[in-house]
């Protein structure tokens, strides 16, 4: 694990991120696009070991997370990472489209997920939109993976009226979870329940806060384990 040299342009702006691949072309190319838009890197790492004593060490606001890594694959590192560190941010990546290991890291609380074969301008996007906090995959691409490879065993502990994880919500925030497992976004949202979108934020913030989730990607996860939605529901 190495820390790297500041960027020569002058001061970085936005979240401070840390790279974690086994390859090394990988992380210095993706070092290389960051630097060079303003972003500082402050670490890399080459496996799931080293990525988690980073982000101990460095306190990242972001971390790029390779999904397949050797002596601790990135699945588990995003487990301790966020575990240990709840405010920062995981972008997952992988070179397959919908791997079935990028479910399990956004049910583990990771925002979102990124093909090695990005764009420059996507990555650099794609860092400083999950460092405010919000979720880089929309809610409808939430959906559709979600569907794919969820376990069939979700919501199959009984109505989601019963399930103790939404004992909290009020009726009007389980219907708004449940749109948001649809899919739906704010705008949507405002315009299905004739609430205005100042509203809905509000009841998405609540939910988040009760329920502990980070982002609506976590929502459209917990939807559909909880039952609230079931795959092919529209």
């Amino acid at each position: 694990m190495t820390a790297p040299a500041a960027s020569p342009g002058g001061a970085a702006s936005g979240p401070r991120v840390v790279i974690a691949d086994d390859q090394e072309l990988v992380r210095t190319g993706f070092q290389l696009i960051l630097t060079a838009r303003g972003i500082e890197v402050v670490g890399v790492a080459a496996d799931g070991v080293e990525a988690v004593t980073a982000v101990r060490r460095l306190r990242p606001d972001v971390v790029l997370l390779d999904i397949r890594m050797p002596n601790m694959d990135g699945l588990e590192a995003a487990r301790r990472i966020l575990a240990e560190s709840p405010g920062c941010r995981v972008i997952m990546l992988t070179t397959f489209d919908l791997d079935r290991y990028v479910y399990a890291a956004l049910a583990a609380g990771a925002s979102g997920f990124l093909l090695k074969d990005v764009t420059p301008a996507h990555l650099a996007a794609a860092v400083r939109l999950v460092g405010t906090g919000d979720a880089l995959l929309s809610p409808s691409i939430t959906r559709r993976l979600v569907e794919r490879c969820a376990p069939a065993t979700a919501g199959a502990d009984g109505p989601a009226r019963d399930r103790p994880e939404l004992a909290a919500l009020t009726p009007r925030e389980r219907e708004v979870l449940t749109l948001m497992g649809h899919g739906r976004s704010n705008a949507e949202l405002a315009q299905e329940l004739t609430l205005s979108e100042a509203t809905v934020k509000t009841h998405v913030a609540r939910i988040f806060a009760k329920l502990s989730l980070r982002d609506r990607a976590q929502a459209v996860v917990l939807a559909y384990e909880t039952g609230l939605v079931t795959p092919g529901a529209s």
